[in-house]
Order: structure tokens, then sequence, then C-alpha cells
């Protein structure tokens, strides 16, 4: 008889765990039966929990790799067949296998499933390391009240990631997210942009003009690296944040707006106190939740999993071998996300098919010698240049798209393809293409 929800629910008491994924996810017992799914697996399948709830692990019960985890409660991670009794049509997925353990210290198997192509629309942070899951959890707990938030954490982390995730489960999705760059706003330009400025305040002010924090009113605004706001608008930040009033610039009229304020930094807000180049009162406003964005190379769990998106993020169909896995395990990534998103985007472009191995992945530390630099860019084009186009039709609509971009011009289109500008001639006429 299939468990009931009200039994799980007396029994297993992690049913917070299952909607701080984003992704399907699956609670397995030793017994190679569903004892919990979360909302995204319900949605994924077409089907209530309680049609999945007491049914087996998959349909190679026991043999499989469900079982095998519960002999040696080993963790795993890779690509397997989807063998679930709910999935139609099996295909090869992305599935992370970890041991939890409820309040009785009875042991389970969470699965987490990962298809090529994102879920979800939403703007979605990926992972299934212990770390990113207390992340995740304490962002829904955020996003919940109304509060300021800190987003603390080094460069290419995904805080504004973070910052969009907590707006859509914040009750002000129906209303906007407001992003500002604060490295972007000037003395001169921080008043208008922020809060708008009426017609003729100024030279080239030829028409009234609406502010971030009006645009931005009932929803919330992203405040990205606050620690590069000039110290001397820093004040009417504060202003406007305390009392929500604020006046165009060459207006007259009080204008109010409620917004939810996220910030983001990877400075030290506590040190720049210190040096004078921050205000106290505005850190102690802006930062009454704090939450840290964890480097990648506190979370080498997700590595694996994230590299494998960037690869299905733009629709290719490489594969990476596990030599390359190990490579990219091994560095320490100081860019973080942003920098692993651009290695896969560079491996695929050296990648002679659809497997990148080691020799793809190319890491450029940190002061890297311009000489190591020029020498990638030689491999990239010799790369580019080999690659053989797989057939002539492909080549001619190549050609035909570059004769379209770049105006005809035949230097550039040679360029663009890796050929001289005598073979590009004898392609043309081979294709009876005019330039």
């Amino acid at each position: 008889m299939p468990t009931s929800e009200k039994s799980f629910q007396h029994t297993f008491t992690l049913e917070s765990l299952l909607e701080t994924h984003t992704l399907p996810f699956v609670i397995i017992d030793e017994n190679l039966t569903v004892v919990a799914v979360n909302n995204a697996r319900e949605k994924y399948f077409g089907l209530p929990r309680t049609k999945q709830l007491g049914n087996p692990c998959c349909i190679n019960k026991p043999n499989c790799r469900h079982q095998t985890f519960f002999k040696t409660f080993q963790a795993y991670a890779g690509f397997f067949t989807d063998n679930s009794p709910e999935e139609t049509n099996p295909k090869k997925c992305w599935l992370n296998g970890n041991a939890i353990t409820n309040a009785d210290g009875k042991r389970f198997l969470g699965e987490t499933l990962t298809y090529c192509k994102p879920l979800l629309s939403k703007p979605q942070m990926l992972g299934v390391s212990k770390e990113f899951l207390n992340l995740q959890l304490k962002l829904q707990n955020v996003a919940r009240t109304d509060a300021p938030v800190l987003l603390i954490g080094e460069t290419g982390t995904g805080k504004e990631v973070a910052a969009k995730v907590i707006h859509q489960q914040s009750n002000r999705v129906k209303s906007e997210l407001i992003i500002v760059d604060c490295t972007l706003l000037t003395e001169s330009l921080f008043e208008s942009e922020l809060f708008g400025h009426e017609k003729g305040a100024f030279t080239n002010a030829v028409t009234s003009k609406k502010g971030l924090f009006e645009l931005a009113d009932n929803g919330t605004l992203f405040l990205d690296e606050i620690g590069e706001l000039p110290l001397s608008q820093q004040p009417k930040l504060l202003r406007a944040l305390e009392s929500g009033q604020f006046r165009r610039v060459g207006g007259t009229q009080i204008l109010t707006s409620n917004v939810r304020v996220v910030c983001a930094t990877h400075r030290n807000l506590g040190d720049m106190i210190k040096e004078g180049r921050f205000r106290e009162d505005l850190f102690y406003r802006l930062s009454v939740l704090s939450v840290e964005i964890l480097p990648l190379r506190e979370r080498k769990q997700d590595i694996a999993l994230l590299a494998e998106y960037f690869l299905r993020q733009e629709g290719h169909k490489h594969c990476l071998t596990q030599k390359a896995f190990t490579k990219l395990i091994q560095h320490t990534w100081p860019g973080n996300i942003r920098e692993l998103k651009n290695c896969m985007q560079l491996a695929v472009a050296l990648a002679n098919d659809e497997q990148i191995d080691a020799q793809q992945i190319h890491i450029l530390r940190r002061g890297s010698r311009s000489s190591d630099i020029k020498h990638l860019e030689v491999t990239l084009q010799n790369t580019i240049t080999q690659q053989p186009i797989k057939s002539a039709a492909s080549e001619k609509e190549l050609i035909q798209q570059l004769i379209v971009k770049f105006q005809g011009n035949r230097k550039q289109i040679a360029t663009e393809i890796g050929v001289s500008e005598r073979t590009l001639y004898r392609k043309l006429n081979l294709y009876q293409l005019d330039s």
C-alpha cells in the first residue's frame, strides 16, 4: 500500500529540506521506496506527490544505483539513465545522490535530478553540496521578510543571481526588481539616476524622468557593489532609505516609494568604515540581514554540476572526461562561478569533437603573463582554422550569414572562417555566391 502523506509527515522530520531544491528532488528509503518528493518533481512529471509516494525507486529495482548506495552510503554524481517509474521516456540526465538523516538517526538517500535544459525560466542557483543547500535555505528565509539584506561574497560567486532568487521568492515578486550598478553612480549621476529629475533641471534634461526608487516602488531595489558608492552620496541614500521619501532633481514635490533593499559587495565594509570610506549608520541600515555567498572552492561538490550546466546552457552536446573533471576540481577558482563559465566556453571553442579532455581546460592564473595569454590566443586561432566544416551545405550557409554580417567585406569574411581571401574567392564561385 502506498505510503500516505500523513504518515510520511509523522515519521520523517526533514520535510523542510525538500523545498530548498529548485530542481526535482526525491527521498528514497532503504527499502528502495519513494518516501518524499518536492514541488519541482511534481511539476516536472506532472504527477502529484500522492501518486509518487510509495513507488519503487526505479524500474530496475533492486539491481540499481540506489541499492548500491545503501550498501556503501557513498555519494554519487554523474550522468545516468533516469528509470523512474514516472518517466515515460527515459533519458540521460545528471543525478546527484547523497545520504541524509532524519531526527531518529535513520539514513535515507536524497537524489537531485538535472536535465540538459533549465527546468525553470526563473533565475536559479545550482548545487547539491551541503554548503549550497544551507545557502538556499537562508535565501528562502530572508525572502519571507521585508528587511534589508546584505549579500557578501567574492567577485563571481553569484550575488546578483541570489538577489533575483530573493525577489522571486518574496511577496514583492509581482512588482519590479531594479538592479543598480553602484560602480556607475558617479557624484554627478547619483541623484538623477536614483531619484529622477524634472524637465530643465540641468543641461540636456529635455524631459522629466523617473528615478530607480520610483520604478522599484512595491518591488525590490538591488544595489550591486554598494562598497563603490561615493562617500559624498551615502547620506542621501541613507535619508531615502530611512524615510522612504525623496525629491527629483530640480523638483519640489516630495515623493514616496516603498522598496525592499538588497545590497551586495565583495569588499570588507568593516575595514572601509574604519578607514572613513563607508558610513557606519548606512552599513547598519543595509545589513539588517546578512548572507555570505560562499566561494566556489568551498563548495567543490558543485563544480561538476555547474560545468555540465554551462555546457548545456547554449545547446552544446559536449561532455567532460574524468581527467577534465579532475583538473576542474583541483583549481581554486579565484574568479568563482563566472570564471568556471568562461572556462567552459573556451573549452568548447578548443574541442575538436564533442569530448572535452584536460588539454582543453585552460585556466589563466591571476597575473598571467602576456606570453601565456598570447599562446592561448594562438592555440584558439589554430583550433578555429583547423576545425572542419561538416558539410558543403553548412559551409555555404555560414558564408551567406557572414556576407550579411560584414556587408560583403571579403577580408573580414575570410578572417572569420580562417582562410585566405583567395580560398574564399574560390568558395564564393563554387557556391555561386556574390559578396
